[in-house]
């Protein structure tokens, strides 16, 4: 007989932004997977009632794993506490978007789901809800008990990982330790070849400062951190190339052979990336003992509910789920 499919948890984001949108506009089409959308089906109803979309809302339980119909969508519900606005985000609806959250990693440890793709958040008015919030990766990370989580975006070929996340620029220097870049270039490592099979893979790694610090003229880091990182994991095998300067980092001879990127801080590899494959790119959490995928986009507030948010990001990132979930 052949193998059921993927089940996959689709966690529908800040209620007030286009999380829901999306997914109603996922729902559209039939996918060859069990998709779990996590949310309150009263709020689905009304936003596809807004959108003029059909959607028929199923209850989910586990003896099934049906493949997703199109107009269709199986929900684990939650109820939200407070109505919901079109953009504009409660903060009493915060920890209804975090107990989306725990449901999806809860059952993917379990083994109910194979797979969790999120919606976008707003980690702005969860904090403003007194719930102190970086981000996804950091929540997941600490939900599931793992130390080194990794952010990695791809687009088409192209995958850009980042030593350090959702930091001020002036708190990246002291956050880049030989530690902490040690710990991210194995996780980084070992997610390729665990999730990408890729079996020796090839990873650039960007200078911290402008020209990779220009023999340290422009900074120490990548005298005093950076190389003696590459140098000590070249020893185990690690196929490293850097540290490089960013500016000159994304061509097409220089990417040649690449696997994957690795940029020090946010904004200085996901730029390119985004340029490269925004609205198509997925986010990738590495590092984890789950499987997690995201758009590559925020919570959009103006766009809710206009019929104009496009859902190819998280069509991409449902792909990447299950893609990792079936070489799992």
């Amino acid at each position: 007989m052949p193998a059921p499919p993927p089940r996959i948890a689709l966690t529908t984001g800040e209620p007030a932004g286009v999380g829901p949108d999306i997914c109603i506009r996922l729902a559209q089409t039939a996918h060859a997977t069990d998709i779990v959308a996590i949310g309150d089906p009263e709020l689905l109803m009304a936003r596809a009632h807004i959108l003029n979309l059909p959607l028929i809302l199923k209850p989910y339980t586990q003896t099934e794993r049906p493949a997703q119909e199109a107009g269709q969508l199986r929900v684990l519900s939650l109820k939200i506490p407070a109505p919901v606005k079109t953009g504009i985000p409660d903060p009493a609806n915060s920890r209804y978007v975090l107990d989306m959250l725990d449901h999806a990693v809860d059952g993917c440890l379990s083994g109910d789901f194979d797979a969790m793709v999120t919606a976008p958040i707003h980690k702005g008015v969860i904090n403003d809800a007194g719930i102190p919030f970086t981000g996804h990766t950091e929540y997941l990370a600490a939900r599931c008990k793992s130390a080194f989580p990794v952010m990695l975006l791809a687009a088409g070929g192209l995958r850009v990982a980042l030593a350090t996340t959702h930091l001020p620029l002036s708190e990246v220097p002291r956050a880049l330790t030989k530690e902490k870049l040690t710990h991210t270039l194995r996780v980084l490592h070992a997610g390729l070849q665990k999730r990408f099979g890729i079996s020796r893979p090839h990873i650039l790694v960007l200078g911290l400062n402008p020209h990779a610090g220009e023999g340290g003229h422009l900074g120490r880091e990548e005298i005093e951190v950076i190389t003696p990182v590459l140098d000590s994991l070249r020893q185990q095998d690690m196929h490293l190339t850097g540290p490089v300067a960013a500016d000159t980092a994304f061509g097409k001879q220089r990417l040649a052979g690449v696997d994957a990127v690795l940029a020090m801080y946010h904004d200085q590899g996901l730029p390119v990336l985004k340029h490269a494959g925004f609205g198509h790119a997925v986010n990738i959490t590495l590092g984890l003992p789950i499987i997690r995928t995201s758009v590559d986009h925020g919570t959009a507030l103006e766009l809710a509910g206009t019929g104009r948010a496009q859902p190819t990001s998280l069509e991409a990132a449902l792909r990447m789920a299950i893609e990792l979930s079936q070489r799992k």
